[in-house]
């Protein structure tokens, strides 16, 4: 695992390598990415509640067999 002094020294030469300019604006559009990744991810979240809400209103109901069972049962002779 490396040391912060490695970590620092990384990030140095990646600043020497690339300039301040072009690391500043890759950072940008990393947190864009981020952004963007979250902002689907929640609208992937709410459409999955609006999808088991619509098939919980439109499921048939439910048949008690139990019910019919005891009838029947009190039906013979």
């Amino acid at each position: 695992m490396p040391g912060w002094t490695q970590i620092l020294l990384v990030v140095i030469l990646v600043f020497l390598l690339f300039g301040r300019n072009k690391f500043s604006s890759f950072m940008g559009d990393f947190a864009k990415g981020i952004n963007v990744f979250k902002k689907e991810m929640k609208d992937v979240h709410e459409d999955n509640e609006q999808v088991t809400l619509e098939q919980d209103r439109t499921s048939d109901p439910v048949k008690h067999l139990a019910d019919e069972t005891k009838q029947a049962i009190k039906l013979k002779p």
